[in-house]
């Protein structure tokens, strides 16, 4: 007796009418699987939008900042320091490609104490421990800041080591200065310093806000001040690579090592950190919806397997082999994973699209996607038809069709 066969056809032909004797059933079903696809589609393609979007509107700030430092370099120690040269703001605005730039320093002002109006008062309630800031002319535009109030120092009172200062909104809060027309004194100690002006914010060197800032000269004046600890140089977007490698070399050709540069990083670095995190947050979302369409197709599947038991039964009886019956339910299965994968990819990509257009983005997506999505989604229906199809290919005939009757 020759075994029976199945043609593909026959297997196609038994899976469709399977599949289409219950159609609300089975759309309820493929419409897990299209919330699931749908959700890795758009999780991905928002992803890879919004990291494009970035780096196309990468911040001009990060982009435009250069850094130096007189720290000892990668190998000294603190202890190792190199002074920068007194001209370090004329020999950086030489380069190509710099904005400005500003130097700036800690004052070493011992105990001295800030206030603003020198009274003898024993308590010091009035005395307030301040951060004094040595800053180059340049200092301000190079860290964008903004004034409230008043003016910053100019070259001339650096020339002349003029005993003026611009106090942070901190600082000026702490001293109680909120105007300067009357040009009000500030003390360290017991020396007088007039206030020029009163920063409202830096883009930049936020240890600003809360400092007094006096001009590099003076500090050395006054205090026991050699050098300034920070370069900031404003550069032109594109430059920054350039320009840290350029600006140690400007600074002391004889020792470049000396100094530490930070420039910017890498935009396309940066976007792949964010569609690398995006995805690892997103995709869990888009996987745990496409588990959940699996399971309807598993369970589906294998409800469908308890209501033809007289049909597997019958079939069986009629020479149908197991493998022809778990084909076919695998096949129904899997067609149901393969609609809801193209259904979902569909759905992800039109909701990217939107996205894209209603924030006026470019919509970004790999050429992937549209191909792998069915693919996943007949995979996952592959899968989920596994059990079910054993289940029904290890139905005996007599006992199915006495179950089916």
């Amino acid at each position: 007796m020759k075994p029976t066969r199945m043609s593909w056809r026959d297997l196609a032909t038994e899976a469709i009418a399977g599949l289409a004797s219950r159609p609300a059933r089975t759309l309820l079903t493929v419409l897990g699987t299209v919330l699931g696809i749908a959700a890795l589609v758009a999780t991905l393609g928002i992803a890879q939008t919004a990291g494009n979007r970035i780096v196309g509107n990468f911040s001009e700030l990060e982009a435009t900042s250069v850094e130096v430092t007189n720290d000892g370099g990668f190998w000294g120690s603190s202890s190792s320091r190199v002074a920068f040269p007194r001209d370090a703001e004329d020999r950086l605005r030489r380069l190509n490609g710099v904005s400005a730039v500003g130097a700036m320093g800690t004052v070493p002002i011992g105990e001295d104490l800030a206030s603003a109006v020198k009274l003898d008062d024993p308590s010091g309630r009035n005395e307030f421990q301040i951060d004094v800031m040595a800053a180059s002319p340049g200092l301000l535009e190079a860290v964008k800041g903004s004034l409230r109030t008043g003016r910053w120092f100019d070259a001339g009172h650096e020339t002349r080591a003029d005993d003026v200062v611009v106090l942070g909104p901190g600082a000026a809060a702490q001293l109680g200065v909120y105007r300067v027309d009357q040009q009000p004194v500030v003390f360290l100690g017991d020396r007088p310093f007039v206030v020029m002006g009163i920063l409202e914010d830096v883009a930049r060197q936020s240890n600003l806000l809360g400092a007094i800032i006096m001009p590099e000269a003076t500090a050395r004046k006054h205090y026991e001040y050699t050098s300034a600890s920070t370069v900031q140089i404003d550069v032109q977007i594109g430059a920054s690579e350039l320009i840290g490698a350029q600006a140690p070399i400007a600074l002391n050709p004889d020792n470049p090592d000396a100094y530490r540069v930070r420039t910017p990083p890498s935009p396309d670095a940066l976007r792949n950190r964010v569609e690398s995190d995006a995805n690892a947050l997103f995709l869990i979302l888009g996987a745990v919806s496409l588990l959940v369409g699996a399971i309807g197709i598993a369970n589906v599947t294998l409800v469908s397997v308890l209501e033809r038991v007289g049909e597997i039964g019958l079939r069986r009886a009629v020479g149908a082999r197991r493998r022809h019956i778990a084909s076919q339910f695998l096949v129904e299965s899997t067609a149901m994973g393969l609609v809801g994968g193209v259904m979902g990819a569909t759905a992800g990509i039109l909701i990217v699209v939107g996205l894209a257009a209603a924030r006026d983005w470019t919509p970004v997506l790999s050429p992937l996607i549209p191909v792998g999505a069915p693919l996943l989604g007949a995979l996952t229906g592959l899968v989920a038809g596994v059990y079910p199809s054993l289940r029904a290919a290890s139905l005996e005939p007599v006992e199915a069709l006495r179950s089916g009757t």
